[in-house]
Order: C-alpha cells, then structure tokens, then sequence
C-alpha cells in the first residue's frame, strides 16, 4: 500500500495557527496566545482553524502557544485533556474560582486533567512557551465556561453562539437564526468537581523524575520506556500505565541513543510526536524524518518502524488510540 506521507505528516514550522481561538480571545491575559490543530479540529471555537490531519484517530492533538502571563481562562471539558510541556513554565489552576488548586509543570511534564472540572492555565515563564494538549474521542465536544469568564468576554464584543461559533460584536451582528449562549446557572456550576492539589499529583508525572518510571524494554538496553496512560507493547513486552486515568488513547514516551522499534502493524491510530532528537520513521516502505515538534501519523494496519538517527539521546511520544 502506498501512502502520502505529507498528507499525515505536521511539521510544525508549517502550521498555521489561530490567534482568537476562543471566546475570551481579547481579554488580558489571553491575548498573546496561538492554537494548533494537528490531528482533528480539537475544541477550537475559530471557524476558521486550520487543521492539518482531519482524518478520526479516536483522539485530537493540539497545541498552545502563548507568551509569559497568557493562557486560557476557567473551562471544563467532557472528555480527556492530557497537557505535554515542550518549553517555558505552566501553571495549572482549577475550580470555578480557580483557587481551589495549582500546579506549576515544566519541560517534559506531563499531566492528565480530570473532565467535569474547571482549569485555566498560564504561561509564568520569562520567554515564549509551547504546550501540545491531546483531547479524547473523535468529537471533544465543546468548552463549557465560567458564567464570569464569559461575562468578562461579551464587554470585549466576544460572544459564542449556540451552534458554538465564535462572533465579534465589534465587527458583525449575531445572524438570524442564532442566538448567544447564556452562561450556566449557580445550580449548574454545583455540578462540576473539585479536587485538592494532592489529589491532582496523581495525573502529573514530572520529567524530573523520569528515572523512576523508566523501563527498559529489554531490547538490547536500547529502548527506555515511560508509559503514561494505557498499556503498551513493543517488542512482545507490555508495560502498565502510570497514570491510572482512562482518557480513551494512550500515551507513552520512547526514549534513548540507539532508541528504535521493529516493523509491526496496529489496527488502531497512532501518531509519533517527537520531543528530542530526529528520528526515521518508515511506513509501508517509505520513509519520512521528524524533528522536535513534528508529528506523523501512521496509517491503521500500515508496517511501521522507527529509530533514532541522531547523535544524540532522544525522546519521542507515541499516542495510541486505545486498546481494546
């Protein structure tokens, strides 16, 4: 079978991205950021929004990028949000006042956000900083916002309207046939849940750590496995999850000098997202090279290996649609 492989292949230099993705789009402290969707249209409220691989995988992949004190305000979503720091300091906050906790994670973390919460996330370093988010099923469905946050949102002219659409009040009218959403009531606000800080450590592993949940695969000491949701298998040796969190994919890190996986097929998405080094990735014969922030997806059923080609020690992340 033959492939197009720049059909499936994000780089990420290429990727146009949106910069009013949502409906808080022009207040401070949400100005200054950038969206990417890379595999699915993700939960993005822009019309607009390019997508690079609109192909279902039974998951989204996305990206943020913003500068220091921006980020995205209290929302909640149905399905799973799993966030991956590639660079710069986050801070996580969550519940409808967003003081219920916080965690602060940097390059490497990775932690998987509960649904049925609210959470709003910031950039607190110095510098420009990228996050990729993985959001779960085909449809993520829409954004559900603190009735503040959208108060706050209208005064600038943003409004979502009921189809989920985003319109600027400043530029057009709201067409006939359609209405502005009304933030949820105190009672619907009761309904979401609340957790402690504690309870939130326990979908966050910290790269800093990585040592401690590193195994090797037994493959000839090449292969260093981190696996963070779902179970993995490579090579005949399957590994557990570390986060005990069911998000519907999973999600696992590759990492090494001479790090590589042998040919094998999966009749399930999977999409390599590379964190450090380059790497060869060969698909029903061809053959396609990624660098930190690229990302290929594997066609279902396709014979697909990889490896690291450079000199160096390197990490990539592997997102799997889940095992059934």
């Amino acid at each position: 079978m033959s492939i197009n492989i720049e059909s499936r292949l994000a780089r990420f230099n290429d990727l146009i991205p949106s910069k009013v993705p949502f409906v808080e789009g022009k207040l401070k402290g949400h100005q200054d950021r950038l969206n990417y969707s890379l595999v699915g249209p993700g939960v993005s409220e822009d019309s607009k929004q390019n997508v690079k691989i609109a192909e279902e995988h039974g998951f989204n992949i996305g990206a943020v990028s913003a500068a220091p004190m921006n980020g995205s305000g209290l929302h909640s979503h149905t399905t799973a949000e799993v966030f991956i720091i590639f660079s710069g300091s986050w801070r996580f906050y969550w519940g409808p006042d967003g003081k219920e906790g916080e965690v602060i994670l940097h390059k490497g973390d990775v932690a998987s956000f509960p649904t049925n919460m609210f959470r709003g996330f910031q950039n607190v370093s110095d510098q420009q900083a990228l996050m990729f988010v993985v959001l779960g099923e085909n449809d993520p469905g829409v954004i559900t916002w603190t009735p503040s946050l959208l108060k706050k949102a209208k005064e600038t002219g943003m409004v979502l309207l009921n189809d989920n659409s985003l319109i600027d009040l400043e530029k057009n009218q709201i067409p006939d046939g359609k209405k502005a959403i009304e933030p949820i009531t105190d009672n619907e606000l009761t309904q979401f849940d609340h957790y402690t800080s504690e309870e939130i450590e326990k979908y966050v592993i910290r790269y800093k750590d990585h040592l401690q949940y590193s195994v090797d695969d037994d493959h000839y000491n090449s292969n260093s496995i981190i696996n963070y949701l779902d179970y993995f298998t490579i090579h005949d040796k399957k590994f557990d999850p570390n986060i005990l969190h069911n998000t519907g994919f999973g999600l696992t890190m590759l990492k090494g000098k001479n790090a590589h996986i042998h040919p094998y097929s999966l009749n399930q998405s999977e999409v390599f997202l590379c964190y450090e080094g380059e790497w060869q990735i060969t698909c029903d014969d061809e053959i396609v090279t990624i660098g930190p922030k690229d990302t290929f997806s594997s066609p279902k059923n396709s014979v697909r290996s990889i490896k690291n080609i450079s000199d160096q020690e390197g990490s990539i992340f592997i997102v799997r649609q889940k095992n059934s």
